[in-house]
């Protein structure tokens, strides 16, 4: 995960991850046990399933068609991306987003902010993505939005979501401090987001442990696999700028003159995602082991519907299936 962006990678293609399972299968448990018999593995397990619960905000049609009613432009993501996401921390300033979203260039988030709030407030656009949700999990999943398994998984997500520490944890407090919807299907949904948001401000933490800045971040990732450069291009910089933070990167032994992850690349981004599970690791060891495995298995029809839908790309730059 990098840069804690909207969409998942790789979840909605074919394609064998680089441990060998399939993306095509829910993913399963594992691996190193840590506090409260949960173990990591199904810490990044419920990040690889929720994910694109949260995700299809920022790619559903009737995510657009709420922010066109808005008056923002949807010929591109991105003009309805970054209200939408930034909504919960107020009208604040680029300055801030920039910070809060992390691996975005400074530019490309003036671009889209400086004027968002003149075109809608963030009430309004708070209001326009929980009917987008809405809409869109209607008609993804029909009849089940009112299911007895759903109404499960959003009690199961919420109490986690409510067990979230947000101390220095920018975007996963503003999420948290927007008032729980009534229907099952919209606490699934938002309980989500509070727990992507919370994982992606501890991810951010370990970036700054790791010393990779904002584009480093990105040029480590795309070395090891994580996505295409040119994914990672989406983001904003520069040629010049990805390039000197190659030469950095370089000069820190971490990437090759290809842009491939050396050996101390590769071991530092597993830290970076280690890091990263165990600080999303307290919401989960606050259901208790037998609880998250049970939301584990009532999320997986709902998973297997977003991704049938085709809404979510193939290769986005989160690295899920990758890392």
């Amino acid at each position: 995960m990098s840069g804690n962006v909207g969409g998942a990678s790789g979840v909605g293609g074919a394609g064998v991850a680089e441990d060998g399972v399939s993306q095509k299968e829910v993913p399963q448990g594992g691996g190193p046990k840590e506090g409260a018999g949960v173990e990591l593995g199904r810490v990044r397990q419920l990040w690889h399933l929720l994910e694109p619960l949260h995700a299809v905000l920022y790619y559903a049609p009737e995510a657009f068609e709420e922010a066109a009613a808005l008056g923002y432009g949807i010929e591109e993501r991105w003009p309805s991306y970054f209200p939408f996401r930034a909504a919960p921390l107020g009208a604040v300033g680029s300055g801030r987003v920039a910070s809060a979203f992390y691996s975005f260039s400074p530019r490309m988030v003036d671009d889209h902010i400086k004027s968002a709030w003149e075109t809608a407030s963030p009430e309004q656009v708070l209001a326009a993505r929980e009917r987008a949700v809405d809409r869109a999990y209607r008609a993804i999943l029909g009849d089940r939005v009112t299911s007895p398994e759903l109404a499960e998984a959003a009690s199961l997500a919420r109490r986690a979501a409510e067990a979230v520490n947000t101390a220095g944890r920018q975007l996963a407090a503003a999420n948290a401090d927007v008032s729980w919807p009534e229907a099952p299907h919209l606490q699934l949904w938002h309980a989500a987001t509070i727990l992507r948001e919370h994982r992606g401000d501890g991810h951010l933490a370990a970036l700054l442990v790791a010393g990779l800045d904002p584009v480093e971040s990105l040029v480590s990732f795309a070395a090891i696999g994580a996505a295409s450069v040119e994914r990672f291009e989406s983001r904003g910089w520069s040629p010049e700028e990805w390039a000197a933070a190659r030469g950095r990167l370089i000069a820190r032994g971490l990437v090759d003159e290809d842009g491939i992850a050396t050996d101390a690349g590769r071991q530092l981004r597993r830290q970076v995602e280690h890091h990263t599970d165990r600080l999303a690791a307290a919401p989960w060891q606050s259901l208790g082991p037998d609880a998250v495995g049970r939301l584990a298995d009532l999320l997986g029809e709902f998973w297997v519907a977003v991704l049938g839908s085709g809404l979510l790309p193939s290769e986005t730059t989160l690295g899920i299936g990758k890392v």
